[in-house]
């Protein structure tokens, strides 16, 4: 499955991906972040639920701390 994250192609060979397995690859599982898929916003309480379909295009986007 071939899908894009902020604007780059990644490949993956696991079916039933979830949105969740994406933050987890992009290890921010832990941190403050926004995903986008599609044009839409996913909310956090769905992210474990809701699944990578081939060519699905995502923007995630993680908070910056700082004064």
């Amino acid at each position: 499955m071939n899908i894009f994250i902020n604007g780059e192609i990644k490949s993956y060979d696991q079916n039933n991906l979830t949105v969740f397995d994406l933050i987890v690859d992009a290890g921010i599982e832990n941190k403050k972040y926004a995903i986008e898929c599609n044009g839409h916003i996913i909310p956090k309480s769905k992210i474990k639920e809701t699944y990578v379909k081939d060519g699905d295009k995502f923007e995630i986007v993680g908070a910056v701390g700082g004064g």
